[in-house]
C-alpha cells in the first residue's frame, strides 16, 4: 500500500488462513463483532472439554486459579491492577454494572455525548428516568479538526450538578479516539466522576487505564484483541470498589473472606455459565502479539495504516476532505456518504439500499449508519491484520459503481 510506515511494510498480506472467515467475502466490519483466531477457538474447545469432563471439580476448584491466571495476564496489557479488574460477558455489562450501582438524586445531572453507543444512551436514560436525574447531551462535533474540539464540548456540557460522565474512548460510530487523560482530569478537577466505554480500545491503542485517571473503566476483549465472544474488562479505582455490583447478583454477595475481595466473589461467580471467553484471553493475546514484527505495537501500527490507506481512497472517490486528522484514529476510519434518498424504506435491521447491495451484490461487509441524523449516514470500514489492499480495491470500486449510476 503507498504511505505505509517502515513497519507495516515488513508485514506479510495473506492471514486469512489464521481465522473461519468465509471465503469470498470482504470482510471490512471487524469492529462491530470481532472474529476469533482458529488457535483461541482450539483452546476454547479444550477447556470446554476439560470442564465438562468433571464440572464440579473444574468449577469448585479448579476455575478460581484459571481467572486469576487470566485476569493477571490482561491486566498487565490493560494497564491496571488485578485488584480492580473483573472480568464480564461486554462492555455494555460494564457500564450497567457502574450505572445500577450508583446512587442518583432527582436533580443530578449525567453526562453523555451525541456520539455515545446507542445501548449505553439507553443504560444512562433507564437510570436517570428511575431516580428523576436529567441526562445532558454534549455535541462533540465531527467533522473535527483536532482533540481540544472534543474536550471543549465536553466541558461546555458540565455544571455543578453533573455527577458522572459517560465519556467514549473510541467512538463506535466516527471511529474517533478521544483524549480521555484530559478530559477524566479536567472532569475531575471538577468533582465530575467518569466511566469511560473503551469498547473498542484493547488491541486498538496502547492501553494504560490506570492512567486515564477514570473512576470507571469497561472495554472488550472480542474486538480488536480477537477473544472469545463474551470476553470483556471493568476496572474501578479503589474507593469504589465495595460500592460496584455485577447486573446480577448471586452467591457472593455478602460474603467475606480473607483470600479474595467482596467485589472479585461477586463478579467472578454470577451463576453458571460458559467462562472459556475469559480464560482465552491470554491465547488470544499472545496469539496476535506473535504474528507481525512488533508484537502488539506492529499489528496497531499496521491496522491503523491501513485504516487511513482506505479512508483516503474513499475520501478522493467521493471528492471530500478527510473528515479528521491521521491520528484521532486507530484502526476503525468513518467517512461521510452522499444523504440516502429520505423516501428509501430501511430493512428490518435499519439497513439501507447501499448497506445490501455491498453485501448481497459485491460480497463487501461493512456498516453505513445514520449519523447523526437521517438522512446523513457514515461508512465506517474495519481493519484487522486479515485485510488486504484489494479489500480496499473491492470497497472503492463498488461505491464507484452503486454511487455513480
Amino acid at each position: 500500500m503507498s504511505g505505509e510506515s517502515e513497519t507495516s511494510e515488513e508485514i506479510p498480506v495473506e492471514f486469512q488462513r489464521h481465522w473461519l472467515l468465509e471465503p469470498g467475502t470482504t470482510y471490512l466490519n471487524h469492529g462491530a463483532f470481532g472474529a476469533c483466531p482458529k488457535r483461541v477457538l482450539r483452546r476454547q474447545s479444550e477447556l470446554r472439554t476439560q470442564f465438562e469432563r468433571q464440572p464440579t471439580r473444574f468449577f469448585e476448584r479448579e476455575i478460581v486459579g484459571l481467572f486469576d491466571h487470566a485476569r493477571a495476564e490482561l491486566a498487565s496489557f490493560v494497564g491496571c491492577d488485578t485488584d480492580g479488574l473483573a472480568f464480564v460477558p461486554n462492555a455494555t455489562t460494564g457500564i450497567n454494572s457502574v450505572l445500577r450501582s450508583r446512587r442518583f438524586d432527582p436533580g443530578d445531572e449525567l453526562l453523555v455525548t451525541d456520539q455515545a453507543y446507542r445501548a449505553c444512551r439507553n443504560a444512562v436514560d433507564f437510570v436517570a428516568d428511575r431516580a428523576g436525574a436529567q441526562v445532558v447531551t454534549a455535541d462533540v462535533p465531527f467533522p473535527v479538526d483536532g482533540p481540544e474540539a472534543i474536550v471543549e464540548a465536553i466541558l461546555d456540557a458540565t455544571t455543578p450538578r453533573t455527577e458522572l460522565a459517560l465519556i467514549e474512548h473510541v467512538a463506535s460510530d466516527t471511529g474517533l479516539i478521544w483524549p480521555v487523560d484530559e478530559i477524566c482530569e479536567t472532569l475531575d478537577d471538577r468533582h465530575v466522576d467518569t466511566l469511560v466505554d473503551g469498547a473498542h480500545a484493547p488491541g486498538m491503542v496502547d492501553l494504560d487505564v490506570e492512567s486515564i485517571g477514570c473512576t470507571y473503566y469497561t472495554g472488550n476483549c472480542h474486538k480488536w484483541m480477537c477473544a472469545p465472544k463474551g470476553a470483556a474488562f471493568l476496572w474501578v479505582e479503589p474507593h469504589e470498589r465495595d460500592d460496584v455490583h455485577p447486573t446480577t447478583i448471586s452467591n457472593g454477595y455478602g460474603q467475606q473472606r480473607e483470600d479474595r475481595s467482596s467485589y472479585h466473589l461477586e463478579f467472578d461467580w454470577m451463576g453458571t455459565a460458559d467462562p472459556s471467553p475469559y480464560l482465552c484471553v491470554p491465547e488470544a493475546m499472545d496469539f496476535l502479539g506473535e504474528l507481525v514484527p512488533g508484537g502488539w505495537d506492529g499489528l496497531r501500527e499496521h491496522n491503523h495504516e491501513f485504516a487511513v490507506q482506505a479512508r483516503r481512497r474513499i475520501c478522493e472517490l467521493l471528492g471530500i476532505d478527510e473528515p479528521t486528522p491521521d491520528d484521532l484514529i486507530g484502526s476503525l476510519a468513518a467517512v461521510p456518504l452522499p444523504d440516502r434518498d429520505p423516501d428509501a424504506e430501511l430493512d428490518d435491521f435499519g439497513r439501507d439500499r447501499l448497506t445490501r447491495t455491498l453485501s448481497e451484490e459485491h460480497g463487501i461487509e461493512v456498516p453505513i449508519k445514520t449519523w447523526p441524523e437521517a438522512p446523513q449516514r457514515l461508512l465506517r470500514v474495519s481493519a484487522q491484520i486479515y485485510n488486504t489492499e484489494q479489500d480496499i480495491d473491492r470497497l472503492v470500486d463498488a461505491l464507484d459503481h452503486e454511487l455513480n449510476q
